[in-house]
């Protein structure tokens, strides 16, 4: 339901971590409920894998901060993604967790060189760049382009 969508989402984080790091996991919350369950196999990465959060709202990022391990914003405006970025610190230190735990990734921003050194500059901590659905003729000179980019920043 739209209204509860985020409250859930919350639990189900929560939920998902404690079957992949505890022997014996048990939960109970307003939309998920479990008595003690075993479930195998565990994920391979430790504590478990890491789980992203995308979106640009102050609300986007207080959830990073409640209950992910990174922000994932697709780079439509960089200004937008700068001080939502400044915003995320913030709230992370109001919480007691370091932007050390919390990565930033952002999703096809514009794919040139100042754009990619200001993102790094900010402390962003990558950024993947989009291919178009399309032969290897337009992709493989693009791949070109993007191997630049990247030896030279």
């Amino acid at each position: 339901e739209y209204k509860t969508r985020f409250s859930k989402m919350g639990e189900q984080v929560l939920a998902m971590k404690e079957l992949w790091t505890k022997e014996e996991a048990e939960f109970h919350g307003e939309h998920v409920d479990f008595d003690p369950v075993w479930s195998w196999p565990k994920p391979a990465q430790t504590p478990h894998p890491p789980i992203y959060h995308g979106g640009y709202t102050e609300w986007t990022r207080q959830r990073v901060v409640d209950f992910c391990d990174g922000w994932l914003p697709i780079g439509f405006s960089q200004k937008a993604i700068l001080s939502g970025l400044e915003d995320l610190r913030e709230r992370a230190a109001t919480a007691g967790r370091s932007m050390d735990d919390i990565n930033v990734t952002v999703f096809g921003p514009i794919p040139e060189r100042e754009v990619l050194e200001g993102y790094a500059e900010a402390g962003v901590d990558r950024c993947t760049l989009g291919l178009p659905s399309a032969g290897r003729d337009t992709v493989l000179p693009l791949l070109d382009t993007y191997a630049e980019l990247i030896d030279r920043s």
